[in-house]
């Protein structure tokens, strides 16, 4: 199974580390002609509005558009902001393939980057609590029925699903655990 992580810009190489210790092969993703055999793809963090325009400069946008409305996709931090029907502070476009609202840097600015354990919900496969490593992090504003929330940090939601999409405010490349790469990977395989 091949597994695609957007390469543009952001914290692409803990990805690929993380699907590798899973034994799952990963592809670089910089143009579109790398979708092609992806079962799912990885939208990393780094910084949206820079992602966004180097989307458009490369032509990748409305490929990627298409991809992620389609396939298993989880967005991280920034990859959230990508996914999001709705971006505010500043307000932006997106791919608009996830029914959630977003606002950025809503945790704060570098210098308040944090980690915390994160709540799991019922919806969540256990109940053991989850390391999230916050930087510069989103919050998510609003959610629909379908959308439902897998982590929470002080009772606002951190992680959610709607079918084969996840967004993440956190950055678990950076924790230890390969929980959420794991259920990521399950995602791909049951939609292929």
């Amino acid at each position: 199974m091949l597994v695609g992580i957007l390469a543009l810009q952001g914290a692409v190489e803990p990805h690929a580390a993380k699907l590798s210790k899973l034994g799952i092969e990963s592809r670089l993703v910089k143009q579109s002609k790398d979708l092609i055999g992806l079962k799912g793809i990885i939208l990393p963090g780094g910084e949206s509005s820079t992602m966004l325009h180097l989307l458009k400069l490369r032509g990748l946008c409305d490929d990627l558009k298409t991809f992620v409305h389609e396939k298993p996709c989880w967005g991280l931090c920034a990859g959230a902001i990508l996914m999001a029907k709705e971006v505010k502070s500043p307000t932006q476009d997106s791919l608009k393939c996830l029914d959630i609202g977003i606002i950025r840097n809503a945790y704060g600015r570098q210098n308040e980057s944090f980690v915390s354990n994160l709540k799991p919900s019922l919806d969540w496969i256990d109940q053991e609590p989850l390391e999230g490593v916050f930087i510069r992090a989103p919050k998510i504003s609003w959610t629909t029925s379908p959308v439902k929330t897998l982590f929470s940090f002080e009772d606002e939601p951190v992680m959610v699903q709607e079918g084969n999409k996840l967004a993440s405010t956190f950055h678990p490349e950076l924790s230890e655990s390969n929980k959420l790469h794991q259920y990521f990977v399950k995602l791909c395989q049951e939609t292929a």
